[in-house]
């Protein structure tokens, strides 16, 4: 493959081109100079060696003025390419940024779901029970109806509650009922044996009676 193949950049091609131009002039103009050197040059020969080094000076003068542009030109495009090369730097540092936070929340996704939460393990009323009891829950997603089912458990709990606090309020008033009225019964046991005690004497004279 050629060099004209390959490279396809506009400034480049004129490059080439003129330098095939500048070329083509120096030998061109040798082989004036190497018919002037054999024989004595004439006037008209002279007169074609200076045009043509005319022509050849001003194609290496378009020459350098090319290659000037084209060393600017590439700088330019190094400049440019490391810009983009730090643009895609920085956009694939935040690409892996962005996989390492996404592995970062799958993972605590995966841990949220499997996690062994204390809901779970609560004895709460079977769910076809809870439904068949308040049907206008049947719509509900699996999160709506925990919800209510632990909400329904709490008011139960609540209600046991206040029955054991006034279940409580009784045995204690039956406590201190029943003491009440074992200290009365103790009480009368020793009025009896006082009594019994005031009656004997009497109980002897009767007893001694004819």
């Amino acid at each position: 493959m050629t060099v004209d193949k390959i490279v396809s950049e506009p400034s480049l091609v004129a490059v080439l081109q003129i330098s095939d131009q500048a070329r083509d002039q120096a030998h061109a103009l040798l082989r004036l100079t190497d018919e002037a050197s054999d024989v004595s040059p004439s006037a008209e020969m002279l007169a074609e060696i200076a045009k043509q080094q005319k022509h050849l000076l001003t194609s290496i003068s378009h020459l350098r003025g090319l290659h000037r542009n084209a060393c600017i030109s590439a700088r330019e495009t190094k400049t440019q390419t490391a810009e983009a090369r730090q643009e895609v730097d920085r956009l694939h540092l935040q690409l892996q940024n962005l996989y390492y936070e996404q592995r970062h929340l799958q993972g605590e996704i995966v841990a949220c779901e499997s996690y062994d939460h204390k809901y779970q393990q609560l004895p709460l009323i079977p769910v076809d029970e809870f439904l068949a009891q308040h049907p206008d829950h049947t719509g509900d997603d699996d999160n709506e109806l925990m919800i209510a089912r632990i909400d329904y458990e709490r008011t139960e709990r609540e209600g046991l509650e206040q029955q054991r606090q006034e279940l409580l309020k009784r045995k204690q008033k039956l406590i201190a009922e029943n003491k009440r009225r074992k200290d009365d019964l103790a009480n009368l046991d020793q009025d009896l044996e006082k009594f019994i005690d005031a009656a004997k004497p009497i109980l002897e004279l009767f007893e001694k009676a004819p």
